[in-house]
């Protein structure tokens, strides 16, 4: 391919992580970028919160905006970067104006188009620009192109995923050292593996944009956050670790998206998958997702999910997209054809369930627990009981046959109300993908 002889000259916002290593690629690989992309790469203005901060990278040649929204607005930036974060205030802003003007807008930024996906695509469309966030799920896993591109000819069943790196390397370290949840978490704080406020990640949250946006792409509907019915991690204890061990599963918190007869269910749980999935196989800060479609079947995609180089990567092959010219509605469909999906409520959830309850060591227990199972129509896949629990009483450990989570979420209340059991009962969901 010859290159062309304009080349793209791009604007970056946010110069933390992500931003430093875009810079570092954009140096380091513009030959290959050009001939890849057709056009030279050419960084030409930056914006951060602090322009005297040492990033380790030589800016001295690139102008400087105190306000990010001025990328959009100078002549010479035909491609704007967004790596502030962040769903509205200055990273909103910013692609509304960008795409007003009809330039591309590149990013990260998964909140953003979780929350405003639609605006901003319906936008761009008009505009005749392109909206490109590669990087916005699974970081360096090139899930949305799979998603919008790969597997276009297929009608696309169900979306399985780990993709907060955090969580995973919370729960890999909790399965192999036997450590309690606060414990991990403190030390991934220390070394700076989870933020100093870690509940965007650890309560689902983040997990929760990105699932919403792999709905969309897959199903053709709106990236809605409203409907998403989300759980963190903060409940998992040692012993439910071990006890799904001992049954053949291993726990992962999972973006989960099904396309049903009823409607969609999307949701993000902590969940036992089985040992022999490729979803349990996935340890440490590492990504994974697994897509479900009608001709193609399954097909997994794992990689890292975060940090300087995977999700600059990912930026970057979106800026060699746009130099491209390559074009196809942002979602895989026009904006205007994404349809507010009909949400299925958590509570008519069917599967399996693990359920463990501390309860007191004496006859008639578990003729108790059967009897509340009984009356909610659950029945018992296999059951364990061991010696004593931390705290006094034994663990009653429980699956279930296939039942819907309504029925699950009374007996649970049934068991809240027996004498014997000495705690709120554990629930968790068991996935076979």
């Amino acid at each position: 391919m010859k290159e062309k002889d304009k080349p793209i000259k791009i604007g970056v916002a946010g110069l933390g992580t992500v931003g430093v290593g875009v810079v570092k690629i954009l140096a380091a690989h513009g030959d290959l970028l050009a001939a890849r992309g057709g056009a030279r790469l050419e960084l030409v203005a930056v914006s951060a919160r602090d322009r005297n901060r040492d990033r380790g990278v030589d800016l001295s040649a690139l102008a400087w905006c105190d306000n990010a929204v001025d990328l959009a607005v100078r002549d010479d930036v035909d491609v704007v970067v967004e790596l502030i974060g962040g769903s509205d205030g200055p990273a909103l802003a910013l692609a509304r104006e960008t795409l007003k003007r009809g330039k591309s807008f590149v990013t990260a930024n998964k909140a953003l188009i979780a929350h405003h996906g639609k605006e901003l695509a319906t936008l761009a469309e008009e505009k005749g620009a392109s909206l490109r966030f590669e990087a916005a799920v699974a970081g360096g896993i090139p899930i949305i192109k799979s998603l919008r591109e790969g597997l276009a000819a297929n009608a696309i069943t169900g979306v399985h995923g780990i993709l907060n790196g955090t969580c995973n390397y919370i729960l890999t370290r909790m399965e192999r050292e036997g450590l309690p949840f606060g414990e991990v978490l403190a030390d991934a704080q220390r070394i700076g593996y989870a933020e100093a406020d870690p509940s965007f990640d650890i309560d689902g949250i983040d997990t929760a944009h990105k699932t919403a946006i792999l709905a969309s792409l897959a199903f053709g509907t709106e990236p809605d956050m409203g409907n998403l019915a989300i759980e963190g991690i903060r409940t998992i204890a040692p012993v439910d670790i071990d006890y799904a061990a001992e049954l053949g599963f291993r726990i992962k918190l999972l973006g989960v998206a099904r396309q049903m007869d009823a409607g969609v269910e999307t949701r993000v749980y902590p969940a036992l998958v089985p040992l022999a999935a490729p979803l349990a196989q996935v340890m440490g800060g590492t990504n994974a997702v697994v897509v479900h479609a009608d001709f193609v079947g399954r097909t997994v995609y794992e990689g890292a999910g975060a940090g300087e180089g995977p999700t600059a990567s990912a930026v970057v092959a979106d800026l060699v997209d746009v130099a491209r010219g390559c074009g196809g509605p942002t979602f895989g469909i026009p904006a205007g054809s994404l349809k507010k999906a009909k949400a299925i409520p958590a509570d008519a959830h069917e599967g399996t369930y693990y359920i463990r309850l501390r309860v007191e060591d004496r006859p008639g227990v578990m003729a108790d627990i059967t009897a509340a199972l009984g009356r909610e129509g659950v029945s018992i896949q296999s059951l364990l009981q061991r010696g004593q629990a931390a705290g006094g009483g034994v663990y009653v450990v429980l699956t279930t046959h296939k039942t819907n989570e309504a029925a699950i979420k009374a007996t649970l209340k049934r068991f809240t109300g027996l004498d014997c059991v000495l705690e709120s009962p554990t629930m968790l969901r068991i996935e076979e993908v």
